[in-house]
């Protein structure tokens, strides 16, 4: 972090500096176009406005414009502006007198012309005092955009700390859920067949270790999500009837560098288990991982729908709309989702699209 402020420090010197080059070796290049050498005392005079315009300008952008725009203190900021830039106009004056007086050996003569001189000498006035207050007004501008943007910056940052904060929240609302639900499943095991339930154990030790290496990442490889659910399905498949059709077909090259959210598919085959299985009818469920496109990945889940009653809250927990918070952190704009139920029988389909690049 220093080093990447010492970077931004030196860049907006260099600026600075190549600025007010520029500014200050415009006048002698301009004001003589001939072979002669330009006099001492007239390329000194020339000096004088740009120098003024550099005092205004720093003056404004290190303490004006701090201290007392930013600040809210916008009248006490305008009166001094005004009253600095005045003395920058007798600044330039005493400035072009020694200028006389230090090179030439005799002071400068006064011009004859009457009125119409002192009018000239008034509208040069009112517009290097037009120039300071232009000036003025571009430190200004600078310094409140950058304040802008370091606040910007700052408000981006947050957002960032907020939606991290918010993944890691709905992580660990993801875990108790599913293991609540397995539980639940190896404890109906225990009751009528403890081989399976012992079989079911290894399969919830390898579902751990997915939850404990895998889930506090923000992506992992597709190929690990998927091995997961593979272990979750044969995991439900122990406890199923015969009268249920259950399907897991994956149509994704075995060689893949796809990279998906943590336990983002696993809510919805959940919600497939949960509403899509009966104990006295036959019943299905079919699962399909495919890529449709190159950069896109599909989750297609079809399910016979027998919809929980409001008083069973058996594998209560995040719910689809938890799943639609993490799609909008984790794939903001990247995804299409489509669920809802059709047909009689009622089918319930969920398909959802990840554009995964």
């Amino acid at each position: 972090m220093r080093r990447k402020f010492n970077h931004k420090l030196s860049r907006e010197l260099l600026i600075h500096f190549l600025a007010w080059l520029f500014l200050f070796g415009l006048p002698p290049m301009l004001m003589n176009h001939s072979d002669e050498r330009p006099e001492d005392g007239e390329v000194f005079r020339m000096m004088g406005p740009p120098l003024a315009m550099a005092m205004v300008f720093y003056l404004n952008y290190i303490w004006l414009v701090p201290r007392l725009l930013l600040a809210k203190r916008r009248k006490t900021y305008v009166f001094v502006n005004v009253a600095f830039c005045a003395g920058m106009l007798f600044f330039i004056h005493l400035w072009f007198q020694f200028g006389h007086a230090y090179f030439q050996s005799h002071p400068p003569v006064a011009p004859h012309g009457g009125g119409l001189e002192v009018w000239r000498g008034l509208m040069f006035r009112l517009r290097d005092f037009i120039m300071f207050g232009l000036i003025a007004a571009l430190a200004a501008v600078i310094r409140m955009s950058q304040r802008w943007h370091e606040a910007e910056l700052g408000r981006q940052k947050a957002e960032l700390r907020r939606i991290e904060a918010e993944l890691k929240n709905l992580h660990n609302q993801i875990n108790p859920h599913f293991l609540l639900n397995t539980l639940n499943n190896i404890y109906a095991l225990i009751a009528f067949d403890t081989e399976k339930a012992q079989q079911a154990v290894q399969d919830l030790s390898r579902l751990l270790r997915h939850l404990l290496y895998d889930n506090n990442q923000e992506f992992i490889p597709l190929n690990r999500e998927i091995e997961f659910l593979r272990n979750y399905v044969a995991l439900m498949k122990i406890r199923l009837s015969g009268d249920v059709d259950l399907r897991f077909s994956v149509e994704v090259p075995a060689e893949n560098n796809i990279l998906v959210a943590p336990l983002l598919f696993i809510s919805l085959v959940e919600n497939a288990f949960k509403h899509g299985v009966s104990t006295v009818k036959p019943s299905f469920i079919h699962i399909r991982i495919y890529v449709p496109g190159k950069g896109r990945l599909t989750c297609r889940i079809e399910n016979s729908c027998f919809p929980k009653k409001r008083n069973d809250i058996s594998g209560s927990g995040i719910g689809l709309e938890q799943v639609q918070k993490r799609l909008d952190l984790s794939y903001p704009g990247k995804y299409e989702w489509s669920k809802g139920v059709d047909g009689t029988p009622p089918v319930y389909t969920s398909t959802l699209t990840l554009q995964t690049n």
